[in-house]
């Protein structure tokens, strides 16, 4: 089972992204902030990181580096995950390295085909 590390702030996307992820199988690690995010990464070397970028303490792009900067999960994909749909965020989200991108509020199909495409699966 591939487990996938959700690091989001706000409770209501917390408990749709899980809920979606857990119904299609996956096993879900939670963080509310980013540096139990990058902690938790680190010790459980998650198959993928969906990073909200907006959080209480460092913001998803530093605790994204922080990820990146470690042996241990430096190949673990990073999808942004995020309200943040400006040009300018955007473009930002794309030169910090994530490995992709969704916006908030979810849409379901781009949020599955997201997740299946970073984990290297097959889409339905």
């Amino acid at each position: 089972m591939k487990t996938i590390l959700i690091v989001e702030d706000n409770e209501k996307n917390m408990k749709l992204a899980r809920d979606i992820l857990r119904a299609k199988g996956y096993a879900t690690l939670e963080a509310v902030n980013g540096l139990d995010g990058v902690k938790l990464a680190l010790e459980q070397v998650p198959d993928l990181v969906l990073m909200d970028i907006q959080l209480p303490d460092i913001n998803g792009i530093e605790a994204f580096e922080r990820i990146r900067g470690n042996a241990a999960t430096a190949k673990v994909p990073v999808v942004a995950f995020t309200a943040s749909v400006t040009a300018n965020d955007r473009s930002r989200i794309g030169d910090a390295g994530f490995d992709g991108f969704l916006g908030k509020p979810i849409n379901l199909k781009e949020f599955l085909e997201t997740v299946r495409r970073m984990l290297g699966e097959p889409q339905p």
